[in-house]
């Protein structure tokens, strides 16, 4: 039988829950507020959590993210007393098995239960998929791992796979890795196309190839890139862009693997594999007309969406250092430091280009610095340091959680701003001294882990080398 927590601040249905739980053979305890049950959670193995979204100390849905970091990765059902779609959204993105309504869950808890012990059990018994070679993808924080999981998924078959993300944040790179890790890798090529840059005289060309004489300067026959991706993976980059006209043709393609190039009077033949990639939203482009329903069901068989940056936590200084390091060996330069203040800055600053901004930035940081075996805040982007100055004048509240805009009277601050920008401050610098290890930190502050864990959660940091030595 399956061990559970309910972590929930009503006693009542506590009770209710355990009492009805424990008939049905299982163990099952209690939590009251969510340091209780990170604390739980970090030594007791669980199998199944029943997660109350408004705790006394917090929302239920900020602490998913860590409940599956626990040790023994228990499925999470989600219980509240007011339906939210917007919240159920959340939950289901985050990792949760489901989202159920208080008003009715002694009735229907026992199914999803069911369910989820069922795939808990299957996945136990499921072979581990093979280690993936990706060298391009740098960092461990649970959301790049979320993409990293569906990214194995992808590399054991020839579905099609759409990856969906904000400008830089590697969607090539994944394609490339999903390529590389799969059996087509020795077979075929990795072709790209970038769907931007195809004028739209010129794409059916492009990638339908075309015969001699088939228009104006056509004078010798192309092979298009549909075909030079044969047994191997067609990368269609920012697919949001491609011209409606050429929709429908390459719909019949993505059916039949077959086309017949512009001009030309026989089909050909393409055994690719398809991936796609976009930063539009292109269910709302279907809506408008813009792009068409059936080849969108078409593209998105697997969808591997990529967090921004700015959520990834620690893999900034992950991938900050690991550019730095590639550019001291290629120009012959002692390996760099990193002040703690410029950790703090890196973690600090909103990234909206992504990693690609942040590969640029160091870049220009390694040439400001390159005399230098220090680099300091003084070595960013002056744009970088403008943004980050701003933030932190009166007023500004860019560190300031769930939209806090700050309150202040004749230059002083109210309690809670100040209890929130202390904590903030001592939570950057302490995890920048100890390079994000919780248990030297838990060690110099004497906190516990359970309310590191809660203050990494509440002030929107993740760790990117958490090694325990317990």
């Amino acid at each position: 039988m399956a061990r559970i927590i309910i972590i929930d601040d009503d006693e009542l249905l506590c009770e209710t829950l355990i009492d009805l739980l424990t008939r049905k053979g299982h163990t099952v305890s209690s939590a009251f507020t969510i340091s209780e049950a990170l604390e739980k959670c970090a030594t007791e193995p669980f199998d199944v959590v029943f997660l109350d979204v408004r705790m006394p100390d917090g929302d239920g849905l900020k602490i998913i993210p860590e409940l599956k970091k626990a040790p023994s990765d228990p499925e999470i059902i989600i219980m509240t007393g007011q339906g939210d779609p917007g919240g159920a959204e959340i939950a289901i993105k985050s990792g949760a098995w489901c989202y159920l309504e208080k008003s009715s869950i002694t009735r229907e808890l026992i199914l999803p239960l069911t369910r989820a012990l069922q795939y808990r059990e299957e996945k136990a018994r499921t072979i581990p998929l093979r280690v993936l070679r990706r060298e391009q993808i740098i960092g461990s924080s649970p959301q790049l791992n979320k993409s990293l999981d569906l990214l194995a998924k992808a590399t054991g078959s020839d579905v099609n796979v759409m990856i969906t993300g904000e400008t830089g944040t590697g969607k090539e790179v994944f394609a490339s890795t999903i390529h590389n890790n799969s059996p087509r890798a020795e077979e075929g090529s990795f072709v790209v196309v970038d769907c931007a840059a195809l004028t739209e005289t010129l794409v059916e060309s492009i990638l339908f190839g075309h015969a001699k004489g088939a228009f104006t300067g056509a004078d010798r026959q192309n092979t298009g890139l549909i075909l030079q991706a044969d047994k191997g993976t067609l990368f269609l980059d920012e697919i949001g862009e491609l011209p409606l006209s050429v929709q429908k043709s390459f719909l019949r393609v993505l059916q039949e693997r077959s086309f017949r190039p512009v001009g030309g009077s026989t089909e050909e033949k393409s055994d690719f594999r398809l991936i796609a990639a976009t930063n539009r939203d292109l269910d709302a482009m279907t809506e408008s007309g813009r792009f068409r329903e059936d080849l969108l069901y078409r593209l998105r068989s697997l969808v591997i969406d990529l967090p921004p940056l700015r959520e990834r936590g620690g893999d900034i200084f992950e991938l900050a250092s690991y550019f730095v390091n590639m550019l001291s060996l290629r120009y012959g330069q002692k390996r760099k430091n990193f002040s703690p203040e410029f950790i703090e800055a890196l973690n600090s600053y909103r990234w909206p280009g992504n990693v690609r901004e942040l590969f640029q930035a160091m870049d220009r940081v390694f040439a400001t610095a390159i005399d230098s075996p220090t680099f300091h805040t003084t070595h960013l982007p002056e744009e970088i340091r403008i943004d980050l100055a701003k933030s932190s004048l009166k007023g500004g509240h860019h560190h300031y959680a769930d939209g806090w805009d700050g309150y202040r009277t004749n230059g002083l601050t109210s309690w809670k701003e100040y209890k929130y920008e202390v904590e903030y401050d001592y939570l950057q610098r302490l995890l920048a001294l100890t390079d994000n290890n919780i248990t030297e930190a838990c060690r110099i502050s004497g906190l516990s882990r359970a309310r590191m864990y809660q203050l990494i959660s509440k002030h929107k940091h993740q760790t990117s080398s958490e090694n325990p030595t317990e």
